[in-house]
This record gives structure tokens, sequence and C-alpha cells, in this order.
């Protein structure tokens, strides 16, 4: 895998941090989107969570609105929308209406997760569980509904020259045989589990894989946790956040995420500190270049020419620089990707 070979898009989850509000997570996003823009990453995806202090994009059709009125070129996504939460034939209709406003730019990922708490799934949907079972069809429908002018007799409007590009997502081997059968694209959350069981996924999937008239060829991505700083000091630092929040997570605590230089001062006990461990050593975490080269590495492992990126960090301004690290490291506007 070269430099020049390597795409690069972004997932952003609308993080919120302590000291600020919620909704200023939001419009970060959406100054995220832009500068990810402007250093020439292929695309911008934003989480569907629900009932989470930490993760807060609840909404990620209308966020996806709001970043197409901001930018140009960048192809815009879901990542994604919890599909058993809702009606196949009303998510074809919104992502048409986003296709309208971006046209040849939308991404629909879908995921069956429920995106939160059995609790707050039943007050999205009641028959959450059930919905879970029929994901299969679900698919099938959301497929017909993006790309034909009309299926089992109705037409989601409005129809145009470009439809939405369905992604699966997936942790499992689950996610990775459905995007095979439907012929899709599919992206491997790496993020999630480490890295655990990428390679058996993305293995079946390509064994399993039929061609589809839009996609005759498999797509598939991994989305990795990544932070670039200009020293692996700092990298170091920035990161205490994430794990923080992971090792909180466990104990079921969840909350806005922390200042690092906070999190420095207080430590980690004793009892903290394998976990912490075990985090470091599989971190996509250090200088631009040492970050750049664990991802080639990665993507040569997984046959990947395209790696999907989320960063966390208390300060905006500290993802933002990650980003450009990382985008000068894969010279993403020197390789004609800016217009």
């Amino acid at each position: 895998m070269t430099m020049t070979t390597l795409r690069l898009a972004v997932l952003d989850q609308s993080v919120s941090v302590s000291g600020s509000s919620e909704d200023a997570a939001i419009r970060d996003t959406l100054e995220l989107a832009q500068h990810c823009e402007h250093l020439g990453y292929e695309r911008f995806w934003v989480s569907e969570h629900h009932g989470l202090p930490t993760i807060i994009g609840s909404a990620p059709e209308i966020l996806m609105a709001a970043i197409a009125a901001r930018t140009t070129r960048i192809r815009i996504g879901s990542a994604g929308v919890m599909l058993p939460h809702y009606s196949a034939l009303k998510v074809a209709e919104q992502f048409r209406v986003l296709e309208a406003l971006a046209p040849g730019r939308i991404d629909l990922g879908v995921g069956r997760a429920p995106g939160s708490d059995q609790r707050t799934a039943r007050a999205l949907n009641p028959n959450a569980h059930a919905a879970a079972d029929d994901f299969p069809e679900q698919v099938r429908d959301l497929q017909a509904w993006t790309s034909l002018p009309s299926y089992r007799g109705i037409s989601a409007h409005p129809l145009g020259a470009h439809a939405p590009e369905v992604w699966i997502l997936g942790s499992s081997n689950y996610g990775a045989q459905l995007a095979a059968h439907f012929g899709l694209p599919y992206a491997y959350a790496h993020f999630f589990v480490d890295g655990q069981g990428a390679d058996e996924a993305l293995s079946l999937y390509r064994r399993l894989y039929k061609p589809s008239e839009r996609h005759p060829k498999p797509q598939p991505t991994v989305c990795v946790w990544a932070l670039a700083a200009d020293t692996h000091e700092q990298a170091t630092h920035h990161a205490l956040g994430r794990e923080r929040w992971r090792v909180d997570r466990a104990r079921g605590v969840l909350g806005p995420l922390q200042s690092s230089d906070v999190i420095a001062a207080r430590g980690f006990t004793a009892d903290e500190w394998p976990a912490v461990e075990a985090m470091r050593s599989k971190a996509f975490v250090g200088t631009g270049g040492q970050v750049a080269a664990q991802l080639r590495a990665l993507a040569n492992e997984l046959q990947l020419d395209e790696i999907v990126i989320n960063t966390w960090a208390h300060e905006p301004a500290v993802r933002r620089h990650s980003y450009a690290l990382l985008a000068g490291e894969f010279g993403l506007a020197a390789n004609g990707v800016l217009t």
C-alpha cells in the first residue's frame, strides 16, 4: 500500500466534552466536516446514538443535511442509521432528499444494533427486538427503494439522477455475510473491538460476495480510532480522555469526555492500569508519521484501499490538528483530491 493509493475518511460521533454543552458538540461536527473537506478526506460520516451523555449525535440525517449545505465535494454519510428503529421506506425518503441536496455525495450506512440501552430502544420503537430480527428484509427493501423508481408499487421520492450508496456496518460476521449477500459495501467497526475479528469478517465478506449492478466487486473498509500529534508524548497525553472514558464505561459510568490535563493530574489506579496498558498496546496513537505507518500496515494486512478514522479529544483544535497531520502524511490534497 503506497501513500497515494490509501484513501482516508472520517467518522465523527459529536462527542460531548466537560466544560462545554452538548449542543456545542453538534456545531463542532459541522466545523470539522468543513475542515476535513478542505484537507482532502474522501468521506465524512456521522453516527446515531440515543440516551448517551457522551456520544450525542442522535439524528444523523439532520446533521448530514447541515453538512451538505456547508460542503461541496466530500461524501457525507451515516455510520449509521440504526434501521430496526425505523421504517425502511421513511429512511429511503430521507436519504433521497439528502441526495437531492448533495447529488452523488450521500452514503447510507445502516446497522442492526440499537445504539442505546434497551429501555431507550423500546421508546424509539416498542417492537425494536422483533424489528432487529427483520433486519435482512429491511435492508432488502431499503436497497430497492433507494435504487429503483418503484418497488412493491411504491416510490420513494424525490427521484433523481443519483441514488444514495447503501453500506452495511458491523462488528461481527453477521454484518459481513449480509453485505456479501446483497452485494453492498461493508464497513467493519474496528474501533469497537480493537480490531478483534476484523480479518475473519472481511475474509468472509470477500469469499461470499455476490456482485450487484452498482457494486460488481467487494468494497470493504474498517473504522479505526486514531490520534496524531506533533510528538508521541503529546498524542499519548491527548488520548487520556478516551482511555478514561473506556475504563469508566466498563464500570457502567458514563459522562462527557474529560480533560486530559485533569486525568493526568489524577492518574489511574493500580486496578485500572492493566486495561489502560491493553488499550495502549493496540492504539493508533503517536506522531503523524507513526500513525500513518500503522494505518498503512493495517491496510496491507486487510487488503484495503480506504480506512475511516475516528478521533476523540477534549479540545476541538487537537482533533483538527490530528486529521491535518494524517492528511499531510498521505498527501490527500497533493494527490488531487481537492478541486
